[in-house]
């Protein structure tokens, strides 16, 4: 379980195919094995050791993916940065885990200074941009094309193949460590339990310093078919890519799948290839669903759960449960039933698991869990209880072992000694036609303790008060889960994988406030 062993493959059985596309640059396996051997030789000539870390500050492109497998080959740990973070954080993301080597593009070039100022030991700098590399940088191509290759390390198994940083709401990120097995075991499944043909062709939008992007990739390198790298998501650069490059399946989030259907000139991009959708990061997606059949017929749809700990997926609703009956039933609101290889509980907080149909929260075991957290044993002996992995997300499990979501643990809004789950008022207000998007939080109430407060963006041209949307409420819901404020924004705070922020959204009404999950 090595997760070079698909480029060995690749040589061997189809060198010709086409690899990767990134902006009208195509490259064979052949091509591609033959570069990532020489950028792991270039790395060990640059004092790189089995298990040392090597960072990429860059947008999705097909030298990351060379990143990714140079890296590997050479037998170390790819530590990738998210290219939303601020000089600190990325220095401390390099610092906690001693990376020396670092690559950085174009778009983040600005930055380079500060991270040698503040870094604790000043990274050797890699320039992945076209042209050439500005003073005090080595450039990619240049290491590539004068650098010999090199037999791969063999490294696998329990080897550390990664360390993905999370967002860090908490104080400082936490390094969530990934191994080979891990990694192998999160994406192989997901081929025996969705096959995929080989000429298959994959397009990469979220970014591949998310677990989401990153285990696509892998899982698409596992499959032999090609990657389609977009450097970050534009919806009119998407439905081109797709129309020109024959794209037949992708993950997107639900905020970019809104973003693709209310495109106005959606309806003139030939998105026929387009056989198959895997969409996650959102419990509350069932409009999104009903929308995205309407407008592209006969697509596929698969909901995908997991976290960054769980490498990539706990469990996946498959496209049979996205039927028209399945979405009567309510099934297709499902995150689906646990992987090969992957056991799910629901337990209460004292670690008890809780009878169906009842809320708790979801834990997990199985070989693509996480061993911990990169220095970090306190917080790994919080996450872990006895070889269950504890997700923070609160659900409950039907009689078939169907998963339902129903918030984050941190999200769940207490009004009046009442639970409010914050993704079931979302499934409501989306439901209402002038609505493009929403959110909903908690906020301080001096009577309930919290109040339920929605946050709402309405479609183009679309008008609707806050009287309106709590009249709209109380047809699906009780009294007391309805808003009983509403905030109109013409835009959400989003991550750099495309998530809701919901702590910049409760930040304003928390500061003067302690709220033990804010």
């Amino acid at each position: 379980m090595y997760l070079t062993q698909c480029l060995h493959r690749a040589l061997q059985q189809y060198p010709q195919r086409t690899a990767t596309i990134f902006r009208g640059r195509r490259r064979s396996y052949g091509e591609l094995s033959d570069r990532v051997a020489r950028l792991a030789g270039a790395l060990v000539g640059l004092g790189m050791a089995p298990g040392d870390r090597v960072a990429m500050l860059a947008p999705n492109s097909d030298r990351y993916v060379e990143y990714m497998m140079g890296v590997w080959w050479a037998g170390g740990v790819l530590n990738p940065i998210n290219v939303r973070w601020s000089v600190p954080e990325i220095v401390y993301s390099l610092d906690d885990c001693d990376t020396r080597i670092l690559f950085v593009d174009e778009a983040f070039q600005h930055h380079v200074d500060a991270i040698r100022r503040r870094a604790k030991h000043p990274p050797t700098l890699i320039y992945v941009g076209d042209g050439a590399a500005p003073d005090g940088m080595l450039s990619f191509e240049t290491l590539i094309g004068t650098t010999s290759p090199i037999d791969d390390a063999w490294r696998g198994g329990g080897d550390l193949a990664c360390i993905m940083y999370t967002g860090g709401t908490t104080g400082f990120p936490k390094g969530v460590m990934q191994t080979h097995l891990n990694l192998w075991s999160g994406c192989v499944p997901r081929l025996a339990e969705m096959p995929q043909p080989p000429n298959s062709v994959v397009m990469h939008v979220a970014p591949l310093f998310h677990i989401a992007g990153l285990g696509r990739v892998v899982t698409q390198f596992l499959a032999g078919g090609t990657h389609v790298l977009v450097p970050s998501f534009d919806a009119t650069e998407l439905l081109a890519t797709i129309e020109r490059e024959g794209v037949t399946e992708s993950v997107l989030v639900p905020t970019m799948i809104h973003a693709l259907l209310t495109h106005p000139d959606i309806s003139r991009y030939n998105l026929k290839s387009l056989h198959r959708l895997y969409y996650g990061a959102s419990p509350s997606a069932g409009q999104m669903v009903e929308q995205l059949l309407a407008q592209l017929p006969g697509i596929e749809l698969s909901h995908s759960y997991g976290l960054t700990e769980t490498c990539p997926v706990v469990c996946s609703n498959p496209p049979e449960n996205h039927s028209e009956a399945a979405r009567r039933s309510g099934l297709s609101r499902s995150v689906g039933r646990g992987g090969i290889g992957v056991t799910i509980r629901i337990m209460d907080g004292e670690g008890r698991e809780v009878p169906r149909g009842t809320v708790g929260e979801i834990v997990v075991r199985g070989p693509n869990i996480t061993p911990g957290y990169w220095n970090k044993p306190e917080e790994t002996a919080r996450a872990m209880r006895n070889g269950w992995s504890r997700t923070g997300d609160g659900g409950y499990m039907d009689e078939q072992g169907y998963v339902f979501i129903v918030d984050r643990i941190k999200d769940m809004i207490v009004s009046g000694g009442e639970n409010v789950y914050s993704a079931e008022i979302e499934n409501v207000i989306a439901r209402h036609p002038a609505v493009a998007m929403c959110a909903v939080i908690g906020v301080p109430h001096e009577h309930w303790g919290e109040a339920v407060h929605a946050v709402v963006v309405l479609k183009p041209g679309a008008q609707l008060d806050e009287d309106a949307l709590r009249e709209h409420c109380r047809e699906f819901v009780a009294g007391y889960k309805c808003p009983k404020s509403v905030e109109f924004r013409t835009a959400l705070p989003l991550s750099g994988a495309g998530k809701i922020l919901k702590k910049d959204l409760r930040e304003p009404y928390w500061n003067d406030t302690p709220r033990d999950a804010k």
